[in-house]
C-alpha cells in the first residue's frame, strides 16, 4: 500500500521561527536559549529573511495555517523584525483566512510595552510565561518578573490581542496540593481562554538537573502527589470550561493553539533559526529537518548559504510511530484508518484490548483516545502500542 502523498494535510502547514536569546537562563529550561551581551538585530533579520527564501523554494503553493515565534524569548525582538519576517513570509505562502500568528513573551513591563508593535506587525496571539503566581517560586524558578508585573502584562496583552495564553508550572519545590489548587483557582479567575499547565520536569543539562544529581534539589513532590496535582488540574479546568485538549494544554472551545495542533496532528512545518526542527513531505515521504544549534555558527552558515544542519527521510514505521505518539497526546486521539494507511497494518488489537481493560484508552468515531487516566501514564500507553 502506497503512503498517502497528502497525509500532512490532516494537520495543516505551519512555520516556526526560533529566536535563541533570553535575558537570563531559567534553571529548569532545556531549550536552545542563550544569553548575549549584544545582538545585531539587523544581522539576524537578514539571516531570517534569507532562510525564509531558502525553505520557501522547497514548499511552493502551500496554504499557511500558522506562524509561531518561539525561543528563547521572542519578545526581545524589535517589532520591526517581526513585521519584516511576517511580510516576507506572507509573500511566499498564501495565508489561511484564519491564520494564527503567535509570539512567546515574558510578562515584564518592558516587553509588554512592545505588544502594540507586535500587533501592528501582524501578531494576533501572544503566549506568556508566567510559570508561577507567587514571588517566592518565581525567584526559585529564575524568573525576572514578579506577580504584579505579570498581571500588568496580562492586562496589556488582553487589551491588545484577541487571543492570549499564559503558562504555569506545577509540582514545584515545596508546593502542596492545596497550594496548587489555590494558585490554579486564581489563574482561572482571570478568565483565560487558554492555559498551558506543565508539570515541572528536571532535565539533564539544566541547572536543576545538576542540582538534582548532587542531591541539592529538595522539596519536589513524590509521584503520588504529582499525580494528585495532575488530576486536580483536570477537574478544576474542566469545571471552569477549559478542558484539556492535549496533555498540558487547556482551552475554551475554538481557542486551541492551531500551531501546536499542527505538531500533534501530524501536519507539516518548517523550522528556521538556531536549533529549529521541521517536518516536510516531499513526493509522499515525510522528512525531518534540523538547523545548526549554536547561534553564532548558525548565523555564519546562513551567510554562507544555508542554516540547515541536515535532514533525513522518515520510514513508514517512523512516520506512523510519530503520528501515534503525537496524536495520542490530544483528546482527538489517533485515527485508526490514518494510522493503518501510514504503516500498512493496523494498531495491535490485543494491546488495545489490554489498555481498554485497564481504563487507559477508549474508542470513539474511528479514533483511539487516551482516557484522563491514560494521559497520566501516556508514555506507558504509547510504548505498548508502538509497532515492533
Amino acid at each position: 500500500m502506497a503512503e498517502p502523498v497528502e497525509d500532512w494535510r490532516h494537520g495543516g502547514f505551519g512555520l516556526y521561527v526560533h529566536w535563541p536569546f533570553c535575558a537570563a537562563k531559567c534553571p529548569y529550561c532545556d531549550f536552545n536559549s542563550h544569553i548575549s551581551a549584544s545582538i545585531d538585530q539587523e544581522d539576524w533579520l537578514r539571516a531570517y529573511l534569507s532562510e525564509l527564501d531558502r525553505v520557501a523554494a522547497d514548499t511552493p503553493d502551500r496554504l499557511l495555517n500558522s506562524v509561531y515565534f518561539g525561543g528563547g524569548t521572542p519578545s526581545l525582538m524589535e517589532p520591526r523584525l517581526v513585521g519584516a519576517i511576517l511580510e516576507t513570509t506572507l509573500s511566499h505562502w498564501t495565508p489561511a483566512n484564519d491564520i494564527e500568528i503567535t509570539l512567546e513573551a515574558n510578562p515584564s513591563s518592558v516587553e509588554a510595552a512592545r505588544f502594540a508593535g507586535y500587533r501592528d506587525a501582524g501578531v494576533n496571539r501572544v503566549s506568556m510565561g508566567f510559570q508561577a503566581l507567587n514571588n517566592r517560586d518565581l525567584k526559585a524558578l529564575g524568573r525576572l518578573h514578579n506577580v504584579e508585573q505579570a498581571l500588568g502584562a496580562l492586562d496589556v496583552a488582553r487589551s491588545t490581542f484577541d487571543r492570549v495564553n499564559f503558562d504555569l508550572i506545577y509540582a514545584r519545590q515545596d508546593q502542596s496540593l492545596a497550594d496548587w489548587q489555590a494558585e490554579l483557582t486564581r489563574a482561572i479567575s482571570f478568565e483565560p481562554d487558554h492555559l498551558s499547565l506543565y508539570q515541572l520536569t528536571v532535565e539533564d543539562g539544566t541547572a536543576f538537573g545538576d542540582r538534582a544529581s548532587r542531591g541539592k534539589l529538595r522539596g519536589l513532590p513524590d509521584e503520588d502527589l504529582a499525580a494528585d496535582m495532575y488530576f486536580l488540574t483536570q477537574e478544576i479546568t474542566t469545571n471552569a470550561g477549559l478542558p484539556a485538549y492535549e496533555v498540558s494544554n487547556h482551552a475554551r472551545p475554538g481557542q486551541e493553539s492551531r500551531h501546536n495542533l499542527i505538531y500533534w496532528m501530524g501536519g507539516d512545518y518548517l523550522g528556521i533559526g538556531p536549533g529549529a526542527h521541521g517536518r516536510i513531505t516531499r513526493n509522499g515521504v515525510r522528512h525531518e529537518t534540523w538547523t545548526e544549534l549554536g547561534p553564532a555558527k548558525w548565523l555564519q552558515m546562513v551567510k554562507s548559504g544555508s542554516g540547515s544542519a541536515g535532514e533525513t527521510a522518515l520510514s513508514r514505521k517512523d512516520h506512523a510511530s510519530e503520528y501515534l505518539m503525537m496524536s495520542l497526546r490530544t483528546t482527538r486521539g489517533t485515527d485508526f484508518a490514518r494510522y493503518e494507511s501510514l504503516l500498512g497494518k493496523p494498531l495491535d488489537s490485543k494491546e488495545i484490548a489490554n489498555l481498554k481493560e485497564n481504563g487507559l484508552v477508549h474508542e470513539e468515531q474511528g479514533h483511539l483516545i487516551a482516557t484522563p487516566e491514560g494521559r497520566a501514564v501516556l508514555n506507558a500507553v504509547i510504548t505498548a502500542l508502538l509497532p515492533d
